[in-house]
């Protein structure tokens, strides 16, 4: 296996429980302007995604229009949500622990909502400074720019990181920039990830094996 010098994960799904919570918000809120949808539907079009292409896609499914509030709405209510019930993803804090090589996150979200949610779960301290988010360079998977900023700004070049991710956006999005990608295939559906990531895995403790 190849011996990798940097870990660059996403945020939403691979180190936050945060995907199911997130999109069934966005499939209830669309539903109340005639979009008839479901989680499973959200899962396939919006994971990863950034708000604007989401809701851009919403406005082509609903009956009513969609007020211009509705994202202010959605992120009032995804942060009361999430400070309820968001929880770490299962084995990511044991993973995190036993990393011997830097590591840091690159997200879809913005700065405030990474931050939020990593420390809501306990893992903030582990990524202080280490944090970095499409929304800072207005550029979004598939476009490879946040694993590259984030790459650079350690140290590293992409072939000597291995960036973890849970969506085909954002596998994609490594792949364009030169990266190996293993996907998280929890919430993987419909098999998105199988034979586009270099690996795929079910379990954080399979993580920990692959990567040490």
């Amino acid at each position: 296996m190849k011996k990798y010098k940097c870990i660059i994960f996403d945020c939403d799904g691979v180190l936050v429980d945060t995907e199911v919570i997130s999109n069934q918000l966005l499939v209830d809120m669309a539903n109340r302007y005639g979009a008839n949808i479901d989680l499973n539907y959200a899962m396939k079009y919006f994971k990863g995604s950034h708000f604007r292409h989401c809701l851009d896609l919403i406005k082509t499914l609903v009956t009513e229009p969609v007020p211009d509030s509705f994202e202010k709405d959605y992120r009032t209510e995804l942060d009361r949500q999430f400070t309820e019930s968001v929880q770490p993803i299962k084995g990511i804090k044991e993973v995190i622990s036993q990393l011997n090589i830097p590591f840091c996150v690159a997200s879809s979200g913005t700065v405030e909502k990474i931050r939020l949610n990593l420390g809501l779960v306990g893992l903030l301290d582990a990524f202080e400074g280490k944090i970095f988010s499409c929304y800072t360079i207005g550029k979004w998977k598939p476009e490879p720019d946040v694993f590259l900023l984030a790459a650079k700004t350690m140290g590293f070049k992409p072939e000597d990181c291995l960036v973890i991710e849970d969506s085909k956006l954002g596998v994609q999005g490594a792949k364009n920039g030169g990266f190996d990608v293993f996907g998280y295939t929890e919430h993987d559906y419909y098999n998105d990830l199988e034979g586009l990531a270099n690996q795929t895995f079910q379990s954080m403790d399979d993580l920990i094996g692959m990567i040490l």
